[in-house]
């Protein structure tokens, strides 16, 4: 086996199905090879341990990374270039309990592939987004949240000093002022968050709010006139809220900065995926802002019965998606 064609194989034919991990793992007597989809992990391909081993080496090296180093975590990254196009890899390694050693490889995708439903849905964020503020995208891990963001900031920060604070940086942007966590250096969000409020950004891009330090400086940021753009894991349009108030971010601070709100997933189609997006903003938003016991969504289920009525999904993708 050549290592290198192999590598190629299995990172083209992921991007041929936007997937958005590879996993290998290295097993008792074999190499796993698992992809993520949106719809789901499924396995790919299996080698011999020894075959494994080395596709792993080969790719730590090509990142930089200590191919010396099976047990810690540690992270790389390096370029890709397919079909004309270039992606950014993130590998991120780490041993288990029996010394077995998994490599796992994010693949980015460029701001212009995003597709979605219903077009008017960006618009109206597009137009939210001169109101400042803070405007939080919510949904789970791989539904475009990252990409939603930076069209965003694109569009209304033409000629505005945009920066943004992640971990990793997943989309390369060059007109963008782009920071990165970096635990080793003691860099961390809450200390990039502090220096982007002396730095005087128009815009400020948050990759993920995840502990309450994060959650409180990227309200204060709002609070002071910025356009804060930030994501959130949650599982629905309003339990965003309840996912704030859990960082002990407050209902009056919360009513004086939140924007919008916008739960996205990707859903399969005939021909790839596209985002559908469900928005909360203005009045709807701050009477559940307001209320002791959220709801779940806006439009969520009347937007997807629509799709299916349009034959744009099928019955069963809008059962599946029927929560979210």
């Amino acid at each position: 086996m050549r290592i290198k064609e192999a590598i190629a194989v299995l990172i083209e034919g992921a991007i041929e199905l936007h997937a958005s991990d590879l996993f290998f793992l290295l097993r008792a007597e074999q190499t796993v090879v698992k992809m993520r989809t949106i719809a789901g992990i499924t396995d790919q391909s299996t080698f011999t341990l020894n075959e494994g081993k080395e596709i792993i080496n080969y790719l730590k090296y090509t990142a930089q990374m200590d191919i010396a180093e099976h047990r810690r975590p540690q992270v790389g990254a390096l370029t890709y270039e397919y079909d004309n196009d270039k992606y950014y890899l993130r590998l991120s390694s780490v041993g288990d309990f029996t010394d077995c050693e998994s490599l796992v490889v994010r693949i980015i995708y460029q701001v212009s592939s995003g597709r979605y439903f219903l077009p008017k849905q960006i618009t109206q964020l597009k137009e939210l987004t001169h109101r400042r503020g803070l405007i939080i995208t919510s949904g789970p891990t791989g539904s475009g949240k990252t990409t939603t963001m930076y069209k965003l900031a694109k569009n209304v920060g033409q000629q505005q000093m945009v920066m943004t604070i992640e971990d990793p940086v997943e989309i390369h942007e060059a007109s963008f002022l782009q920071t990165q966590v970096n635990p080793e250096a003691n860099i961390s969000y809450s200390r990039l968050l502090e220096a982007a409020l002396r730095h005087r950004p128009d815009i400020l891009i948050i990759g993920e709010i995840r502990n309450a330090a994060t959650a409180k400086l990227a309200v204060d940021a709002a609070l002071s006139g910025h356009l804060v753009l930030a994501t959130v894991h949650a599982k629905n349009t309003f339990q965003t809220i309840s996912r704030l108030e859990s960082l002990q971010i407050k209902r009056n601070e919360l009513s004086n900065c939140l924007t919008a709100i916008s739960y996205q997933r990707l859903l399969p189609t005939q021909n790839g995926f596209s985002c559908l997006m469900d928005i909360a903003s203005g009045v709807v938003l701050q009477d559940q802002i307001n209320s002791e016991v959220h709801s779940n969504f806006v439009a969520w289920q009347e937007n997807l019965k629509m799709l299916v009525e349009k034959g744009e999904i099928s019955g069963k993708i809008y059962q599946q998606y029927q929560e979210g």
